[in-house]
């Protein structure tokens, strides 16, 4: 069973306790030590030795050794208990749709095929009415000035079905620089481990791309350089917390450098997320496949 789809979603090795349980199957091994560990705070926007997420909040009496953890930004209480209660109804009386490792979905946006780039509106027609209020708060968080949300995808993650999501970089071809999710319902946590697979995630793209967090940090227009990350590298694993109802954006180092993923291990209760992504440079005005992203573009700007 572990080369088909299942009637959960999940296909290949990717598994949840659903399938699990009914094929036998046993879940893939993550060997991570929560000894060698570094935790994120995001208030001092170092990672400090840890591993639970709680530990952040003994800010600023860390302990252990620290490095900077460039890429990373959050901003606490995004959302009001109001705002996230009205969110969490209006989502559920949309279907949901089965997704892999014991998610579910909700997804708006293009059409795309990562392998071989190409892109196409498809059925693409906007954004839902109730979810309008987050992209125009959006405008008040400078790091997000001139973001153009062209994908929105709702992602739930419950304790029940075991959810998880494997290591990995969202695609570079096409998505760009600044990687935005809002946090709903439970705290959760990011687990960051390096790249070790440049080849991979169209990371070749990057090199090709004026960097537009560092523009707007007063650099010049040059690109984002990758890592060279040596055998003898202090940390392999950052842990970086996502409170309940906050928002995160990864870019820059965080973005291209390292593989995020969530453990089932950190999901205690019902966690929803909606995950935002904009275009790189060639499709936005000006760029060589504008053609194709000014209709996404234009289609981006609806809501129903």
């Amino acid at each position: 069973m572990s080369n088909t789809t299942r009637e959960c979603g999940c296909k290949g090795y990717r598994t949840c306790l659903i399938c699990e349980e009914k094929y036998g199957i046993q879940k893939k091994d993550i060997s991570l030590n929560p000894n060698k560990s570094f935790l994120y705070c995001i208030h001092c926007n170092k990672a400090y030795q840890g591993w639970d997420m709680n530990d952040y909040r003994k800010h600023p009496d860390h302990e252990g050794n620290a490095f900077d953890f460039p890429g990373v930004f959050i901003l606490e209480n995004f959302l009001t208990v109001n705002e996230e209660e009205n969110l969490i109804r209006n989502i559920d009386m949309v279907p949901w749709d089965p997704s892999q490792s014991g998610r579910r979905k909700q997804n708006y946006g293009p059409k795309c095929n990562f392998k071989k780039r190409k892109l196409r509106p498809g059925d693409f027609k906007g954004f839902p009415s109730f979810s309008k209020f987050i992209q125009d708060k959006f405008k008040n968080v400078p790091i997000l000035d001139d973001f153009h949300t062209i994908e929105q995808c709702s992602l739930e993650y419950d304790s029940k079905t075991g959810a998880s999501i494997d290591p990995h970089i969202d695609d570079c071809w096409v998505w760009g620089e600044r990687i935005v999710t809002v946090n709903l319902l439970s705290d959760s946590i990011l687990t960051m481990t390096v790249n070790k697979k440049p080849d991979r995630y169209n990371l070749n793209c990057v090199k090709n791309y004026p960097s537009v967090v560092l523009t707007k940090n007063g650099s010049d227009s040059s690109s984002y350089q990758l890592k060279d990350f040596k055998e003898d590298i202090e940390y392999t694993v950052v842990r970086i917390p996502m409170p309940r109802r906050s928002l995160l954006v990864m870019f820059g180092s965080a973005r291209y450098d390292w593989e995020h993923q969530i453990l089932r291990d950190d999901i205690v209760d019902r966690r929803v997320c909606l995950a935002y992504r904009e275009f790189t440079p060639p499709f936005l005005p000006g760029g060589e496949e504008y053609s194709i992203g000014e209709e996404i573009l234009k289609r981006a700007q609806e809501f129903f």
